[in-house]
């Protein structure tokens, strides 16, 4: 009897325990079931709702620190480079405007099969002349020269598109041909095109084709370059302008009229008054000119410009904030024009002027004018008035232009990138110095100057920058006697002759008279100041300097090759 209430104790103490453990065991299992799938939610939830940041970081605090930092942050902008639209990741899309397809073989082929078409429909020669005396009597008209030269020049220079060509004309000398043409380097993300003119000489082969046995370098071929279009020699007040002898015809930077009364009271315009950004550096001019310009186009509206910008000391020789300087030195003006609705804020202030004169108090222009940021954009999207005046009257930093992109307004204004290029005439100095470098060149960029006396900062970059640590290191980067352009904020120009001895160095200094006082750039900037000469300034070299190191086929950076240093400072890697 004991055994058996025994057997029937243990029996139901086994039934009671075995179903906690399973219990416990399921438990534990959907314990971690829901988490997996709680992390997968989260996960996906973050994949859905992220978007990809703006070509600079999108309009975060953290940018906004970085374009707009005080004078004592430990935190420094790198301003010995500077990126604008062309320089970003994705390229914009081709021209409307630009039809004209690259010269390729294909299109060499086609160009060949189309003579010889005309070779065999054409009466017969009883011409006897050799091939020697066809070279006698070169005809740089004849299609079959240009068809050696763009065959040749498709082989010497893989880096660039060609388009465009001309009739090649007469050289100095006989068996000499001068032609001309556009390029576009293939790094180059923008759709502008450049000129050069070479000059060619040429020989026949066995089989009496034309073939290049030589090349002139950039520019070289002068016959070939356009006339100048005729300007007006006389500026206002009696002021002789400069003459233009090798001008760049294809720039179009006027300033447009609105037109009509009629075409200014149709218009709608967001007009900015000048803030606390005026006189800042050139990378929070831009943070805040693009906050406007993209609100401008949120609000489907015309944006009223001041061509006048105040360039930052960092980039005057004399230390200062200097101000009057031209907005379309440093951008393509041009481009801007071409992708947004823009007004010259003179242009404007006239037309309004004269549209309140002429109507009295009857038909005044309807004006909202706006005090403070926190206005957003999306609360002015139904607004009606002709004019958005946005008036920054405040106390810095609440008289900064990109304070009305922060906040909530971040989610709805893209800066547009895109409408912000260097200006063409820097470019054209871009593209004299790669093309002398016939486009076959290395590229270093040395950043010294404050940062290398910045002990505190950057305690390895002045002994990693110095002339032998320079040499070592190239040395198993660079092919030796390449052509190898340094791009440096260093001030002096004799710092870099210990590389000498290896490679074929180029300094921006060494193109001076690329902006001397016979210069085209010279001529044309002065054009824009009514006749008073433009200042090659700091922010243009490092515009130049940025654009030359970036068409480099090896191009070698300081703070990731040369040095263990971090680029903004000690603990920023």
């Amino acid at each position: 009897m004991k055994d058996s209430n025994s057997n029937s104790n243990s029996s139901s103490t086994s039934s009671r325990t075995e179903p906690i453990g399973q219990n416990l065991i399921k438990l534990i299992s959907n314990l971690c079931f829901s988490f997996f799938v709680f992390s997968v939610l989260i996960f996906t939830v973050i994949a859905i709702t992220y978007q990809p940041p703006d070509p600079w970081l999108q309009s975060s605090p953290a940018l906004t620190n970085l374009f707009t930092q005080p004078q004592n942050a430990t935190f420094h902008i790198d301003t010995s480079v500077i990126k604008t639209g062309e320089d970003l990741t994705l390229s914009p899309q081709p021209s409307p405007a630009d039809s004209t397809p690259a010269v390729t073989e294909a299109v060499i082929e086609k160009s060949e099969e189309n003579i010889a078409n005309s070779s065999a429909t054409a009466p017969s020669s009883s011409s006897s002349s050799s091939c020697d005396e066809l070279l006698g009597t070169l005809n740089c008209s004849d299609p079959r020269v240009l068809i050696a030269i763009q065959r040749f020049n498709l082989r010497a220079f893989k880096s660039i598109s060609f388009f465009e060509y001309q009739t090649p004309v007469n050289g100095a000398v006989s068996g000499d041909c001068d032609v001309s043409w556009r390029f576009r380097n293939k790094r180059e993300k923008s759709w502008r095109k450049y000129r050069d003119f070479r000059r060619f000489r040429l020989t026949v082969t066995d089989d009496c084709r034309y073939k290049v046995i030589h090349a002139g370098g950039f520019h070289s071929g002068v016959n070939a370059r356009r006339n100048p279009v005729p300007r007006p020699r006389t500026g206002g007040k009696g002021k002789t302008l400069p003459r233009v002898t090798n001008r760049d015809d294809e720039i179009n930077d006027t300033i447009p009229s609105l037109g009509s009364e009629t075409n200014f009271r149709n218009g709608k315009y967001l007009y900015y008054s000048r803030g606390g950004d005026y006189c800042k550096g050139m990378n929070h001019f831009m943070w805040s000119f693009l906050c406007g310009l993209g609100e401008a186009m949120f609000l489907n509206r015309t944006f009223v410009m001041d061509l006048s910008v105040c360039l930052g000391a960092m980039y005057n020789p004399s230390n200062k904030d200097e101000e009057g300087k031209d907005f379309r030195y440093y951008f393509d003006f041009e481009h801007l024009k071409e992708v947004a609705s823009i007004v010259e804020e003179g242009e404007f202030l006239r037309d309004w002027k004269r549209w309140d004169k002429t109507h009295l108090k009857k038909k005044k222009v309807p004006v909202r004018k706006v005090v403070t940021h926190k206005v957003t954009p999306m609360q002015l999207q139904k607004d009606k008035s002709t004019v958005i005046w946005r008036q920054f009257d405040s106390p810095e930093p609440e008289n900064y232009w990109y304070r009305v992109c922060e906040g909530q307004a971040a989610k709805y204004i893209q800066r547009p990138w895109h409408a912000l290029w260097k200006s063409k005439r820097l470019m054209n100095i871009v593209s004299e110095i790669s093309g002398r470098m016939d486009w076959d060149f290395d590229a270093v960029h040395v950043v010294r100057g404050e940062k290398a006396q910045n002990k505190e900062l950057w305690p390895n970059l002045d002994s990693d920058t110095s002339p032998d640590a320079l040499l070592d290191k190239l040395k198993g980067l660079v092919q030796p006697w390449r052509n190898l352009y340094i791009a440096t904020n260093e001030p002096y120009y004799n710092y870099f002759d210990k590389l000498r001895a290896n490679f074929k160095v180029h300094l921006l200094d060494d193109y001076k008279e690329l902006w001397g006082n016979s210069s085209e750039w010279y001529n044309e900037t002065s054009l824009l100041n009514n006749g008073k000469p433009v200042e090659f300034d700091g922010y243009m070299r490092v515009a130049v300097d940025t654009e030359v190191f970036y068409r480099g086929k090896t191009r070698v950076e300081t703070f990731y090759n040369l040095t263990k240093d971090c680029k903004d400072g000690i603990n920023t890697c």
